[in-house]
């Protein structure tokens, strides 16, 4: 039963995985599926799929976590504005698990995020 107060997840944008060395992550990846590098450095990369995106993390420089597209991402908590000018916020859950909430109004198709 709903209230009409729970707060609604649009869509999967990525998911982030930990890896030790991006450049190797990014070859496996590459060499293994058929996806694009959209932007890679030395703590993090973002690879997309035909239908998924795929970031790869340094553990120390950014957080494994989960991606949604939200249309009410500030009710989650301030938000940080990014380097492509999309804006998020990073909540947790129960079990320590990083979840990243995306404002949907800030995002274009050419946004890439970490």
């Amino acid at each position: 039963m709903t209230t009409g107060k729970e707060k609604s997840l649009d869509a999967i944008d990525h998911v982030a995985i930990s890896v030790n060395d991006i450049g190797a992550a990014v070859a496996w990846y590459t060499k293994q599926f058929s996806c694009t590098v959209d932007y890679q450095d030395e703590s993090w990369a973002f690879l997309n799929f035909d239908n998924i995106r795929l970031a790869l993390v340094i553990p120390s420089q950014h957080p494994a976590h989960l991606a949604f597209k939200v249309s009410d991402a500030e009710q989650y908590g301030p938000l940080e504005t990014h380097r492509d000018g999309s804006r998020s916020v990073y909540v947790k859950d129960p079990a320590g698990n990083a979840v990243e909430l995306l404002d949907r109004h800030s995002m274009t198709a050419d946004k890439v995020r970490p």
